[in-house]
């Protein structure tokens, strides 16, 4: 028999007190450990996002964590040994703007050390923060496997593959046009700029012609502040206005040089007047035409994003400051045609979106364009993706790419680059592996004298790396690379999941990464989600005012009820709202589930499952083979990750036919088993036992909590496993689907359904006791299937007597079956009533 828990089983479910003991437990009891040494059960490894600690835990993340933990749970529970490591992303501009913000400080305002200190405790206290969110959500991480990109471990991996990069020549250091952060003083990537529509100021200036100063061509910028740097004056070479002035040459207004007018066709005729001016730089195409034609580069902007001595006599200024002065030194020339408003995109920095500028500097660089065939070709053959249009985001970005990738920062809360520079020839010193870690800015290379010209002096390099060249090995690092012999045994990660924003930067700089290290790629399926949105439908942020903290949702309904919302808000890829009354459906559901188990529990204090097996009634064998339908279905669905299609077929199991049809059917057989028959009773227990035990399985990758409350409490004394998240996933029942009788069972339900309706029509209760049930069937196997099941049919609608007939009848017509007709007939009981 089912032994009955110590405590009783409550009324009523409290995630309150349910959850926080199964997370101690999970965590007590290692249920999540990964096992290095099992060589029998495959591996199945999942690259997770080590998140950037910013201190919450957002509903971007709950919506990014329930998708991949639902993956794990399942592949656990599928026999494998699953790797589910945490990781943080500690360093990087993220970090310091937001240490600058907190202190009200600037990276240089306070000492190197000190404001490293600053970062590290930022760090420290923001992930103890966002990992007790995600202990709180359920989320089945193995701790054990917990790492920071900021600890020194971390430091060698990443410079180990600094350093291998280089040997191969991947890694290079070059004077090249960059992406400027005058706010952060930094270089960043082109993947870290993001552009922002905002509204900004046309003007239009007059360039007078070099030989013929009374005729001018007038030129529409929206950065005036540039002109300073102009070299150059460009038409398109189809634009019959200007072929004339192609080779003649312009004086640059307020400065008096002369440049000449090209003929290209990058010019746009339909800007402004059709005329640009190059200027270096004022965007990527400056670039490409200076490259193209030889031209001169004059920087006037400055590091700090003040004007250099090459602007002449505004020196010193902001660029705003600038762009100010000068619009009016070009109206009080008459220079200044007029002004006007412009709608447009401006490329910002990622993290302080402040404008970025385009600035010549020494830097180092991934030669990242040498892969791009290589990518293009991996993504399209060699990962999957859900969904899989989403790998048209990877190799599309990966074409557009005009520079390499810039891997130096100029910051100071990052790794270290692994080099030193010869104080008198220069010559670059890359760390050896096993130097390594290294802060060049702390010790000097491990060598006499310069290689080239003996010297003993050396330049530690002060630059660090971006962050996302820490990030970009997780395949490779979760595996156990670089010092586990069988790191390969664990690569490439079966799983990366990412968001669709991310694409451009994380996917794609693994990709790179590893294919440039092992000619292989880091990942084998691609799980992409979406943003989530406010309840205004715009994107969820707390500047809009639509923003939820995640311990919201936890804190009234509790974690499973808030995955459900992830889970069942949208399909994977695609943009998830967030809705409150989704939230609480999924409460709603978990309390129907709760009811259901412990009506079961209470009526299989007498059960031991296993022993015999009890010759099953129709119903019994439609609801197992609804059963066997639901788990084929989610499980195509889970493997497919298309998460909200499986838990909707759980859902509608589990609500619809199991709690709806099956219990309230099988009732007279539990309760009143003298009148219907013992046997009867022990099928309906031994199916009871067996849909809710699949149930609840199905269930745990999704809702682990409650699953995991019901598993412990019905089911773990018969199966031993010490979770139900260490149990097999459901296979169908044996013999089962079965479509006969689910065709049959079908029918009865519907014929059970419109005995109700009727009774509701006439305004009595569901309970009130009926002299008989007529029906009217069209077709002979109807009216036997209803026969086969006149018992449940009986019970279930409280009725004396079942009439069942083969041919056209009145009364009311059963739904879904035309021609199929019942009525009623009342007991004196229920006439009194009435």
């Amino acid at each position: 028999m089912v032994v009955m828990s110590a405590e009783p089983f409550p009324k009523d479910y409290d995630p309150r007190a349910v959850e926080p003991k199964w997370q101690e437990f999970w965590e007590r009891e290692g249920i999540y450990r990964f096992d290095w040494e099992d060589r029998e059960r495959p591996v199945f490894s999942i690259d997770t996002p080590p998140p950037y600690p910013s201190g919450e835990f957002h509903m971007g993340n709950v919506l990014n964590w329930t998708y991949f933990d639902v993956v794990a749970r399942y592949k656990r529970m599928r026999g494998y040994n699953v790797l589910f490591p945490q990781g943080w992303d500690c360093h990087g501009l993220p970090t310091e703007v937001r240490v600058e913000q907190k202190h009200g400080i600037t990276k240089t305002e306070v000492p190197p050390e000190e404001f490293r200190r600053l970062c590290v405790e930022f760090v420290e206290e923001n992930i103890e923060a966002m990992k007790k969110a995600i202990r709180r959500l359920g989320y089945s991480i193995d701790w054990s496997l917990e790492y920071k990109t900021m600890d020194p471990d971390y430091w060698r991996r990443t410079q180990l593959s600094f350093v291998l990069l280089y040997r191969k020549g991947y890694i290079y250091r070059a004077q090249h046009p960059v992406n400027w952060c005058p706010r952060c003083g930094t270089a960043i990537a082109d993947a870290e700029v993001e552009y922002e529509t905002r509204v900004d100021k046309l003007y239009f200036v007059r360039f007078p012609l070099a030989d013929r100063p009374d005729e001018h061509l007038t030129i529409a910028t929206t950065r005036p502040e540039l002109i300073p740097a102009c070299v150059a004056v460009a038409v398109h070479p189809e634009d019959e206005r200007y072929q004339a002035y192609v080779g003649q040459e312009l004086l640059v207004p307020l400065v008096g040089r002369r440049v000449r007018i090209f003929a290209d066709e990058m010019v746009d005729p339909g800007f402004g007047t059709g005329v640009v001016m190059i200027c270096t730089y004022g965007d990527k195409e400056d670039v490409r035409f200076v490259a193209r034609h030889g031209l001169p580069v004059i920087a006037c902007v400055g590091e700090d994003g003040r004007m250099t001595e090459r602007a002449g006599r505004y020196a010193g200024l902001t660029i705003e400051e600038a762009r100010e002065a000068i619009a009016r030194d070009l109206e009080a020339e008459g220079l200044l045609v007029k002004v006007e408003p412009i709608t447009h995109e401006v490329g910002t920095c990622w993290r302080c979106h402040t404008p970025v500028e385009i600035l010549v500097r020494e830097q180092w660089f991934m030669r990242v364009r040498d892969l791009t065939d290589k990518v293009v070709e991996k993504a399209l053959e060699e990962i999957r993706w859900f969904p899989d249009y989403m790998k048209w985001r990877l190799v599309e970005w990966a074409r557009s790419l005009d520079w390499d990738w810039v891997i130096s920062r100029q910051r100071i809360f990052a790794t270290p680059i692994p080099a030193w520079y010869c104080a008198r020839c220069g010559h670059v010193i890359v760390a050896e592996p096993d130097w390594l870690p290294v802060d060049p800015r702390r010790e000097p290379p491990r060598l006499e004298a310069c290689p080239r010209c003996g010297c003993r002096e050396f330049k530690p390099e002060t630059d660090v790396l971006d962050t996302w060249f820490d990030s970009s090995i997780t395949c490779a690092v979760h595996a156990g690379w670089p010092d586990r012999p069988d790191w390969r045994r664990f690569f490439p990660a079966d799983l990366h999941p990412s968001g669709y924003d991310i694409i451009r930067t994380w996917a794609y700089y693994l990709m790179v990464r590893h294919l440039a290290l092992f000619d292989e790629v880091p990942f084998k399926a691609c799980l992409i989600n979406g943003m989530v949105l406010g309840t205004d439908g715009r994107m969820m942020h707390k500047s809009y005012g639509n923003y939820v903290p995640a311990e919201e949702p936890i804190e009234r309904y509790g974690a499973d009820a808030t995955r459900w919302w992830a889970i069942a808000g949208g399909t994977t890829g695609s943009d998830v709202p967030f809705r409150w009354e989704e939230v609480r459906h999924g409460w709603r559901f978990l309390r129907k589930l709760w009811n259901a188990a412990r009506f079961t529990y209470l009526q299989l204090e007498d059960f031991r499952p296993g022993e015999g097996e009890p010759e099953l009634q129709l119903l019994d064998r439609w609801l197992l083979s609804k059963l066997a339908k639901t788990v084929q279905v989610a499980t195509e669905a889970l493997e497919e990750c298309r998460f909200n299609a499986a838990l909707m077929a759980i859902r509608d199991f589990t609500w619809h036919v199991f709690c709806d049809h099956y219990i309230e059917a099988v009732k007279h057989r539990l309760y009143n088993p003298e009148l219907y028959g013992r046997e009867g009773r022990r099928a309906a227990q031994h199916t009871l036992y067996t849909a809710l035990y699949g149930i609840v399985r199905l269930l745990a990758p999704f809702c682990p909590h409650i699953t995991e409350e019901l598993y412990q409490r019905i089911f773990r004394p018969f199966e031993g496993h010490k979770s139900v998240h260490l149990a097999p996933w459901p296979e169908p029942p044996k013999g089962f689907p079965d479509p006969g009788a689910e065709r049959a069972g079908d029918l009865v339900v519907a014929v059970i359904g419109a005995v109700r309706r009727e009774k509701a029509r006439r305004r009595l209760p569901l309970n009130a006791p009926l002299e008989a049930i007529q029906v009217f069937a069209p077709e002979g196997w109807q009216a036997e299937a209803i026969r086969a099941c006149e018992s449940d049919v009986l019970g279930t609608c409280k009725a004396r007597r079942l009439d069942v007939s083969v041919g056209e009848g009145e009364g009311a017509e059963v739904e879904g079956y035309p021609g199929l007709r019942i009525e009623i007939s009342l007991s004196s009981n229920s006439l009194n009533e009435t």
